[in-house]
């Protein structure tokens, strides 16, 4: 098996092309084309290969044109399923319910903990019993704040079987950022653990989940998981050892399922937005269900019995779709991994592929830089011939990142499924199918089925192009003209606020906030954000939070952040410091400011760099004109554009003198 590189193209071989659910490109553009002219019947027939308590009635209605109306899109209505119910117990019927469904790495290498179907299908039964023990139900949220244990997908599957909302909040994230979510979601019960271990080091949770508790007093249930064992703050009547809970002599082996209308609410995500507070997407079930079970099956091509590694924090997007619900409502096995692929040594991540035989490993460009920079020497000792598919998420990957991981890892051997997507968007949207066609590096290649992607004019030149398509090798803004089952339904407990940051810029069609180039070919060339969104590592970080932290500090009056290339995370953190009168510059305080932001948002979100300014670009109506701070970021003043609007144009000149390197 292998891949055949051919005027700059990677081509799938015979061998794996044999192999492959989708072979051709001529099989892909036949179900596409029925996925976008016939979706009626598409998505019902797709829907047929999971379980069902009551087959859907309807299958799409929507509206995404604010002139016509309210903007919604519905899937499966009248459909009963319930998530969990087809991810371990329509299992239990067939072999499937012995195979590994769940293979968990502790980061000592001693911590390992192996679920079959069956035996994983008893734990999230028993912990599911422990909520309804203390009084939750259906429509009820729960927060989970846990690093990458096991007992996360647990809790995860336990809150999908009773139709319990659950929104998980990324470990990293400080008190503060926890303590919003929180009350943002209405939660009742929180999940959390001890202490977390990282490259070796042990870092407080529930010192964390305390400090957000303070100020929530909807929450009247605190579980904690005993990771550690090291000494924490307790609160008696409130907190409770989730080992005593789940353990109890009233706690049964099964749990029936909450039969869930399609449209009924899964969990809410939180992602950072331009402006303003971070953004509650609500995922539903049946159309979410349906798509990441088939993204992942047919986007990294599963094989019966393969084992899925996908390298992310299931406090993501990517974490809950393709480490929890995408593998195992396919049946096979998710390999998930609790600390870091450099520690305790540089060939962490290749040492476990090999040691676990992982099929398909799918991860960000981030890491791959990161192990790329530790040299060729340390993949090479591990000829990894178990890995069949790669994968790549986050941010678009630079072609020597890309090359980097096709010799070192993939060992010229694995196509590498190059995916676009977002949370928002519930699961992959542009990738390629690794037996259908080839693929370019850098380019995410076509869309998936039911995916209608558009590189529109942003109508900045000509305002009456707006929308229309761009012509090939010209940028554009990336929009999707019809929906798919997977896309959010709205921001929690705010309709509006959903119509306007995805409907009103380009009318009729979602809009991405990403900008993106489609070549002769019709290959999608991902160009990052075009707003006021920093991807770090992958993560998405609103300039708006890092800007609001600062503030908060008594020597700041203001602030603005921008987003500066950075060779490992994609991009790093910059932002603009206005200080107070009575206040001065000085390395101390640049440092104090850093850990303000870790301390608000977390280490996520910590500036890179930290320039004092005496003042900001405006506009004269005050505005801070945030294209300029970009260009000075990174470091193209000759592309500053025009600047006669501003208030005071010398301003520039001083940022420009001052940027740090």
């Amino acid at each position: 098996m292998g891949v055949i590189e051919k005027d700059g193209k990677f081509y799938p071989d015979e061998e794996f092309k044999s192999k492959a659910l989708i072979n051709s490109y001529e099989k892909y553009q036949e179900m596409y084309k029925r996925s976008i002219e016939d979706p009626e019947n598409f998505w019902r027939e797709m829907s047929e290969e999971l379980f069902w308590y009551k087959k859907p009635e309807k299958i799409l209605d929507y509206n995404f044109d604010t002139q016509k109306g309210k903007v919604f899109h519905e899937w499966f209505k009248g459909g009963y399923t319930n998530v969990c119910y087809n991810a371990l117990d329509r299992h239990l019927d067939n072999p499937t319910k012995n195979r590994v469904a769940l293979l968990w790495q502790g980061e000592p290498d001693e911590d390992v903990k192996v679920f079959s179907y069956q035996m994983l299908h008893r734990e999230v039964c028993r912990f599911a019993n422990v909520l309804k023990k203390k009084g939750l139900k259906k429509g009820d949220r729960v927060c989970i704040y846990l690093p990458m244990i096991w007992e996360l997908p647990v809790a995860m599957l336990a809150c999908a079987r009773l139709g319990i909302i659950h929104a998980i909040v990324f470990g990293g994230f400080s008190a503060d950022a926890l303590r919003d979510r929180i009350q943002e979601s209405g939660s009742k019960l929180l999940i959390t653990v001890d202490q977390t271990l990282r490259n070796g080091r042990k870092f407080d949770l529930k010192t964390n989940a305390d400090d957000a508790l303070k100020d929530c007093p909807l929450v009247t249930d605190c579980i904690v998981v005993q990771r550690t064992g090291s000494e924490i703050p307790w609160t008696e009547g409130r907190d409770t050892w989730w080992n005593d809970e789940i353990n109890a002599d009233d706690i049964s082996n099964f749990c029936e399922c909450e039969q869930m209308e399609a449209e009924d609410p899964l969990f809410i995500l939180y992602t950072s937005g331009s402006t303003g507070k971070p953004k509650g997407q609500v995922h539903t079930t049946g159309g979410y269900m349906l798509y990441v079970y088939l993204t992942t099956k047919y986007i990294f091509d599963l094989q019966p019995e393969s084992t899925f590694w996908c390298m992310a924090d299931i406090g993501w997007i990517t974490g809950h779709s393709y480490i929890v619900y995408g593998p195992l409502l396919n049946g096979t096995t998710s390999f998930m991994y609790e600390g870091t692929p450099l520690w305790p040594a540089p060939d962490r991540a290749w040492d476990l592929i090999e040691r676990y035989e992982i099929n398909v490993c799918y991860t960000a460009p981030t890491v791959i830089r990161a192990l790329s920079r530790q040299g060729e020497e340390w993949p090479a000792k591990h000829p990894m011939k178990s890995l069949r598919v790669l994968g790549s998420v986050g941010e678009p990957i630079n072609p020597d990142a890309w090359k980097w991981y096709h010799k070192n890892v993939g060992k010229e051997n694995c196509p590498i499924v190059d995916t676009w997507w977002q949370t928002e968007t519930g699961g992959i949207l542009i990738a390629p199918l690794p037996g259908a066609w080839p693929t370019k590096p850098g380019s995410a290649t076509f869309p998936f089925f039911g995916v209608v992607p558009r590189s529109a004019d942003p109508g900045v030149d000509d305002p009456s192009k707006l929308g229309q398509k761009m012509p090939p090798g010209e940028a554009g803004h990336l929009c999707m003209e019809k929906p798919w089952p997977a896309l959010s339904r709205t921001i929690y407990g705010d309709h509006q606020r959903w119509i306007d940051t995805y409907f009103t810029q380009f009318p009729g069609m979602y809009f991405t906030g990403d900008g993106v180039l489609v070549d002769e070919e019709g290959y999608h060339f991902l160009q990052g954000r075009v707003d006021d969104v920093i991807n770090v590592s992958g993560h998405r970080i609103g300039t708006a939070d890092v800007e609001s932290a600062l503030v908060m500090h008594d020597a700041v009056a203001e602030a603005a952040a921008a987003g500066m290339p950075h060779e490992i995370k994609g991009q790093g953190i910059y932002v603009f410091v206005t200080l107070k009168m009575g206040h001065e510059p000085s390395d101390d305080l640049r440092k104090e400011l850093v850990s303000h932001v870790r301390k608000e948002i977390g280490a996520i979100a910590s500036p890179d760099k930290l320039q004092f300014a005496p003042a900001l670009p405006k506009t004269r109506s005050g505005k801070i004109m945030r294209r300029i701070l970009r260009k000075i970021v990174e470091n193209k003043v000759d592309e500053l554009g025009d600047v006669s609007t501003l208030e005071d144009s010398a301003v520039i000149e001083e940022l420009v003198k001052n940027r740090l390197g």
